[in-house]
């Protein structure tokens, strides 16, 4: 199994939120104020979620709005 999760910036706090509905109820949302603080947190989310089950083979994360690396 594939679980994609859908991420969209957070107006409020500059970051992002991940989430995944799961069709049998439930699911995962979490957040991130940076790239690399979202795909800890989602890691940690879906090792939670799937706690005691077989993990997913990927995990993948879908963005709405392309992010913008500041490099200056």
């Amino acid at each position: 199994m594939e679980l994609v999760l859908t991420v969209t910036p957070c107006a409020e706090t500059g970051g992002f939120v991940a989430r995944w509905d799961d069709p049998a109820g439930g699911g995962i949302c979490t957040q991130g104020d940076t790239l690399a603080e979202l795909q800890t947190m989602v890691t940690d989310a879906v090792r939670g979620y799937f706690d005691g089950a077989a993990l997913p083979s990927a995990v993948r994360l879908h963005f709405l709005q392309d992010p913008v690396l500041a490099v200056a």
